[in-house]
């Protein structure tokens, strides 16, 4: 489980297409605490630590990790958000975030408004009902409110400490971002399902 609140910006080093998927390593502040089985949230995507120095760590994207997201066009020199799974005990501050990609939409705009920026982002059909305004959503693993809502894109407001801190500072019109709605509205999709006339 993650909260979508960003540790830091990571750096691809390397890149390995396999038969089986892609390996990829990544330059990391916190590389020399992690260990062996941990997950990490690369720009939103949960995945998995299988080794680590003191500078970075390596970890693998099966094909169906590939074909659900954009972390397969990741090229050595990409930045990518890092967080690491929250403790037990650890302070909440974002919304739960799973770390399991929803779909991928593209930024359609960014607008500099006083000292916040506004970005406009796409979204696809299939999650338009889980998505309300002044909700929650993940984009490449960042916590963000929703700030107004149409049939098919929605805007956020980002503060300057989270464009910053993430890779939005380097997003542009046209840019793939992940997407993950939140959770609970799927859970209660799930539960109400039955109880509401077709």
């Amino acid at each position: 489980m993650f909260t979508g609140i960003v540790e830091a910006t990571g750096e691809v080093v390397e890149r390995e297409e396999t038969a089986e998927g892609l390996r990829l390593r990544v330059a990391a502040p916190f590389a020399d605490e992690l260990e062996h089985g941990q997950s990490v949230a690369v720009s939103g995507a949960c995945l998995t630590v299988e080794d680590h120095d003191a500078d970075a760590f390596s970890l693998f994207c099966s094909e169906e990790t590939v074909e659900r997201t954009y972390l397969g066009t990741l090229r050595e020199g990409d930045a990518v958000n890092l967080e690491r799974a929250l403790p037990a005990d650890g302070r909440f501050d974002g919304h739960f975030v799973q770390g399991h990609v929803d779909g991928v939409g593209e930024v359609r705009a960014v607008e500099q408004v006083g000292d916040d920026w506004l970005f406009a982002f796409s979204l696809p059909d299939d999650l338009r009902r889980y998505v309300v305004e002044k909700g929650s959503v993940s984009v490449d693993g960042i916590s963000l409110t929703v700030a107004d809502l149409r049939d098919d894109e929605f805007t956020v407001a980002v503060i300057p400490a989270t464009y910053d801190i993430t890779t939005l500072h380097a997003k542009a019109a046209g840019d793939p971002v992940h997407l993950e709605v939140d959770v609970v509205a799927k859970y209660v999709e799930s539960l109400t399902e039955g109880y509401v006339d077709g």
